[in-house]
């Protein structure tokens, strides 16, 4: 693609928190980006990691001229906080939000620049290709959880072919001034800090544009129960975000707290009315049957029998932690604006 001369200053902004892991990956595919890097710049907000990630930042940073590479600490450790630290600190036009765990593709700037030329929408972003952090069957059965339409529903940005319109998307381009206008990331949420500003954005008369060329690749979790704190989080902090956007519930995110509260209270039946254990065998096994039919097709196309099982269990994980968190932030009151 060919990119005008007078392209735009961009700012890439990464918080990370012990990436070493993964860092060298990430700043190599930043140096590939086939948007000039003479008019990219790269904020890294850092945690304060404890392992080599910023040594490795550092290094890299000393061995490439160009893109110009800066850390800024970020002593609250979180995630909003990290996103707003480099934002102000950005001298960039336009803005990238991007994840220290995730490639994106060489054309990724450079096609969402183009993009927001067109007037696509004032916040751009792309489809998300999710890799296993592990080659296990599990490792392998998550990764395909977490883009799966009856995991993650009707979020587009996980699963689109053709360019859209979305309520949100994951590493998005915003015009900078758009922070001004409607606020920065709302730093009581752990996370959905994303969808939150994007319910502003949509709230002030934006669009969201998701365009399938533009790829990133995501890290899925490792294990069970490491989706299963992430996507507890998720449902805890979502009930959050509600109390400030309730307009913004989607049928998706409705599901998981009422299959739990379903099912929870079929249990509490069985001790009156026999007939119920019945009933609530029947929904896990019908509910089983449908997570099973909608892995065979990654199955076969894998040539692994195993994600026969391991994809309903990685589904089942991230419904039912989903939803518990949901009620636990309601239950517990935690989850109460402030």
């Amino acid at each position: 693609m060919l990119v005008n001369a007078m392209s735009p200053r961009v700012s890439l902004i990464i918080p990370c928190y012990n990436e070493a892991a993964r860092i060298d990956d990430l700043l190599r595919a930043i140096a590939a980006q086939t948007y000039p890097l003479q008019d990219l710049e790269v904020i890294f907000a850092d945690g304060l990691s404890t392992d080599e990630t910023r040594e490795k930042i550092t290094g890299f940073a000393q061995t490439h001229v160009q893109p110009e590479i800066r850390i800024l600490d970020n002593p609250k450790k979180i995630i909003p906080a990290a996103l707003n630290l480099a934002i102000r600190a950005a001298r960039g036009e336009l803005i990238v939000r991007m994840d220290a765990h995730t490639l994106p593709a060489p054309n990724y700037v450079a096609l969402s620049v183009s993009a927001f030329d067109e007037g696509r929408g004032q916040d751009i972003g792309g489809v998300i290709d999710v890799a296993p952090s592990r080659a296990s069957w599990m490792g392998r059965s998550i990764a395909v959880a977490v883009r799966h339409p009856l995991g993650v529903g009707d979020a587009r940005y996980r699963w689109a072919k053709e360019p859209c319109y979305a309520d949100t998307v994951a590493f998005g381009l915003y015009e900078r001034s758009i922070f001004e206008k409607i606020g920065y990331y709302d730093e009581s949420l752990l996370v959905n800090e994303d969808y939150e500003l994007n319910a502003r954005l949509r709230a002030s008369g934006g669009k969201i544009w998701i365009d399938p060329t533009i790829r990133s690749t995501y890290y899925s979790r490792p294990d069970l129960g490491s989706l299963a704190r992430q996507y507890f989080t998720y449902g805890f902090y979502k009930y959050r975000m509600l109390l400030q956007h309730p307009r913004t519930l989607r049928w998706r995110q409705a599901l998981p707290p009422l299959f739990v509260f379903g099912l929870l209270m079929l249990l509490l039946l069985t001790a009156f009315w026999h007939p119920a254990a019945w009933l609530f065998l029947a929904v896990i096994l019908l509910y089983l049957f449908i997570l099973m039919a909608g892995s065979i097709q990654e199955a076969i196309r894998q040539r692994a029998p195993l994600l026969l099982i391991g994809i309903p269990l990685a589904i089942t994980t991230m419904h039912l932690s989903w939803g518990c968190g949901f009620w636990w932030s309601i239950l517990s009151g935690t989850g109460r604006k402030e």
